[in-house]
């Protein structure tokens, strides 16, 4: 991590493709935080600031069918750049514990694996620009199935309110499956980074106690 911070700041990332999770473990953690007192922030992407909530609406919109991977990769980068410097590094000066749904591996997970290879050396350099080189401290990715994602997609409407699913939901079976992927191999390059956690068959109560078992493990005293 390049970015300089407070040594009493964390910052955790929680990863894995759409439906995996991430929003309700998220809510749990908030949850959690605030009955130990821990001071904290917990935010997404892209979004999390004014301008990264309009740019999320920009990217996930249905009708922008015709965005190219090159345009999609930027945008995901400008919403993280304004995150970072407006919300989560002055966070993490501060000592706070930063939790964010998503960050730069959802990038290299979505647009470097899922979109083709042949994208993954520019989306790491144009998030180094975009992040100043900042990494979370600990990693969750919560491992779905593919399957899942589709299922989600096709249903009445996606979290974003968008009916049949947003813009990267909507993609071929698979994308997702690249998706899946490319989380893996990420996970498989960083054990040090990551803990995978598998939601199959089970309730958001037991993936948050694993999740929690995870942080305490390691960050010994802290949770």
């Amino acid at each position: 991590m390049t970015a300089a911070v407070s040594a009493e700041g964390l910052f955790i990332t929680l990863e894995g493709s759409d439906g995996s999770g991430k929003t309700t473990q998220a809510n749990l953690l908030k949850e959690y935080l605030a009955n130990q007192g821990i001071d904290f922030l917990v935010t997404r992407e892209p979004g999390g600031t004014l301008i990264g909530e309009a740019t999320r609406a920009i990217i996930l919109d249905p009708r922008y069918t015709d965005m190219v991977p090159e345009t999609e990769m930027l945008l995901y980068a400008a919403s993280r750049a304004q995150l970072v410097k407006q919300v989560i590094l002055p966070a993490l000066q501060q000592g706070k514990v930063v939790i964010s749904e998503r960050y730069v591996d959802s990038s290299i997970a979505y647009q470097g694996y899922g979109l083709g290879r042949q994208y993954l050396q520019k989306v790491k350099l144009i998030n180094e620009a975009a992040t100043g080189g900042l990494k979370p401290h600990l990693t969750l990715l919560y491992d779905v199935d593919p399957q899942s994602v589709i299922n989600r997609a096709i249903g009445a409407s996606s979290l974003e309110g968008i009916a049949g699913g947003d813009r990267i939901e909507r993609r071929a079976p698979a994308y997702h499956a690249r998706v899946r992927w490319g989380y893996l191999q990420l996970a498989a390059a960083e054990p040090e980074r990551f803990v995978v956690i598998s939601t199959k068959d089970k309730a958001p109560e037991q993936i948050f106690a694993e999740s929690i078992a995870a942080l305490g493990q390691r960050f010994p005293g802290r949770f």
